[in-house]
């Protein structure tokens, strides 16, 4: 198994993926309307792929983030949705893709998420209802499942009001991050231009978060990123 950055040619099996995992009412859920009309963000968007008895690709997980803007003016990542094929459920897979991908919104100089989920799952990444309190969506929602997770330290410090779709412009700035993407990112640093010193994620989020999702059932030399693509001991 591989986990990549999706591409469009997975847009069918993603659907299909989808729709077997929330059935054809997810489109009504709040959520989707911070998602209608709004790209999401390519870069931060997996899929886990197996291979059939033919060698064809098998689409068995998917992941995807998108813009959004917290009271008009804190820009953060909306993290969702994320389904994993019935065979591999319990498998540990959409953990694996929750830690790349916030690996990698990390690595884009995002600084913090937001998701609607179970909060005794999603608090092993670092993801709390504290962040969120002052939030509110834009339909019925079952706010204890609304949560936020600072990638850097304070980047929700008051963020507080309705949670709605950026700007356009914003969107843009948004998608490619604050800062540009440094290199292969590596589970324990970044790699910086020959000569550098790599720099340890935990100088990149607070102490808290980095233990949170860097250690929890997941050894760190386990998955890694090279050349964009994700390989793994299977």
């Amino acid at each position: 198994m591989i986990i990549t950055v999706e591409e469009p040619k997975h847009a069918a099996a993603i659907e299909a993926l989808l729709d077997a995992s929330f059935g054809p009412d997810r489109f009504n859920k709040t959520a989707y309307r911070l998602r209608d009309g709004v790209d999401s963000i390519p870069a931060l968007n997996l899929v886990a792929i197996e291979h059939d008895e033919h060698g064809r690709e098998v689409v068995v997980g998917t992941i995807r983030y998108w813009p959004i803007l917290v009271g008009g003016a804190t820009p953060s990542i909306l993290l969702g949705p994320i389904a994993v094929a019935a065979h591999l459920q319990g498998s540990g897979l959409g953990s694996k893709m929750i830690r790349m991908s916030l690996n990698k919104a990390v690595a884009l100089g995002h600084k913090s998420v937001i998701l609607v989920g179970d909060a005794p799952y999603y608090e092993r990444f670092g993801f709390t209802r504290a962040l969120t309190l002052g939030m509110e969506m834009p339909g019925p929602v079952d706010m204890s499942r609304l949560l936020g997770l600072e990638l850097v330290e304070g980047s929700l410090a008051g963020a507080a009001g309705m949670i709605g779709k950026p700007e356009q412009a914003d969107a843009q700035d948004v998608a490619i991050g604050a800062t540009p993407v440094l290199g292969p990112v590596l589970a324990t640093s970044i790699d910086l231009p020959a000569g550098d010193t790599p720099v340890p994620f935990s100088a990149l989020f607070s102490r808290t978060a980095a233990e949170r999702l860097w250690t929890d059932r997941v050894r760190r030399t386990d998955w890694f990123w090279r050349d964009g693509l994700q390989a793994g001991a299977a």
